[in-house]
């Protein structure tokens, strides 16, 4: 099987915010994320739950746990089998924070008008 391609999202300034998300993260938890990431490259739309979770919007969760943390990598796919990975955070109660998806579908909608134009 033909791994996906995994971009992050830049910002027009340049920003990454997976990268100062995953940069927060305590060492540990950053090293099960990186490996989240991995299998989301590795399956792409194949990969079920409980490893990601689709959202709304074509907007998906790629699902964190390490001890009794749980952080959360929004990401969305783009042609070619490319999956755009936004912003990610930590997980706090059960409800999923409406910022941090807002965040995510501004982002993305950003990246398709930047990449329509190209």
């Amino acid at each position: 099987m033909k791994n996906k391609e995994i971009i992050f999202y830049k910002r027009e300034n340049g920003k990454v915010p997976v990268h100062e998300f995953l940069d927060m993260l305590p060492k540990k938890h950053r090293i099960k994320a990186l490996r989240s990431l991995q299998l989301l490259e590795e399956f792409g739309l194949n990969l079920t739950e409980p490893d990601t979770k689709y959202i709304e919007d074509g907007i998906f969760e790629l699902r964190i746990r390490f001890a009794s943390d749980i952080s959360r990598i929004f990401y969305f796919f783009w042609i070619d089998e490319k999956i755009i990975v936004t912003n990610g955070f930590i997980k706090k109660s059960q409800k999923l924070p409406a910022r941090e998806l807002e965040r995510a579908k501004q982002y993305k909608a950003d990246y398709e008008r930047r990449m329509s134009h190209e």
